[in-house]
């Protein structure tokens, strides 16, 4: 699986790019999202995600990685595929979606093509949970894992505690607790408390 693809930008239009990375050029499908923000210089890097079916490998760019995950809990709903969260994403930025699914705003996302009633329904349905859970702001851009607290905060969300239950419990940790503690100790402290 690839994570990225830094290289020079042979050819850009909507719809795709050209990437020479290693005397190779990959041919990455972009949005419109991502078109925007292409650089006018000759070095480019995009996040990708590698679709393999029986008959294609295709690789879809991304400008930053809160994009890409985005598009990974598009894709992970039922009946939405990969072309479908690249129009979704081509039509709406990453962030007005997100808040679209976490508000249940389903006229707003009717409006994009190709997505109707039901599908607009199953998004919300199967992403809105997800989407309080792991909150807005991490998707949109990239965690950072800085400091401890963030560390553990990070764990504790990967366990399946809400960001906020988390965030509360780490507190309560800090409160408690003196000294300097690693980042085992403040989990097994704040699991204590959930």
């Amino acid at each position: 699986m690839f994570a990225y693809i830094d290289g020079k930008l042979v050819f850009k239009c909507a719809a795709y790019v050209i990437i020479e990375a290693g005397g190779v050029g990959y041919h990455i499908n972009i949005s419109i999202h991502t078109y925007a923000k292409l650089p006018e210089t000759e070095n480019c890097k995009l996040y990708v995600w590698q679709h393999i079916k029986e008959d294609a490998h295709t690789l879809y760019g991304f400008a930053d990685e809160g994009e890409r995950r985005v598009f990974l809990h598009l894709i992970s709903v039922s009946g939405i595929g990969p072309g479908t969260g690249r129009m979704i994403l081509s039509s709406i930025t990453p962030d007005e979606i997100q808040v679209a699914i976490v508000k249940g705003d389903v006229p707003l996302i009717q409006k994009i093509k190709g997505i109707g009633p039901k599908t607009a329904q199953r998004m919300i349905l199967e992403l809105q949970d997800k989407l309080k859970k792991e909150g807005i702001e991490t998707l949109s851009s990239l965690p950072q894992y800085n400091t401890i607290k963030n560390e553990a905060l990070s764990a504790l969300v990967m366990l399946g505690f809400a960001k906020n239950v988390a965030e509360k419990a780490l507190d309560n940790v800090y409160k408690r607790e003196t000294g300097d503690l690693s980042v085992e100790q403040l989990i097994k402290f704040a699991l204590k408390s959930l």
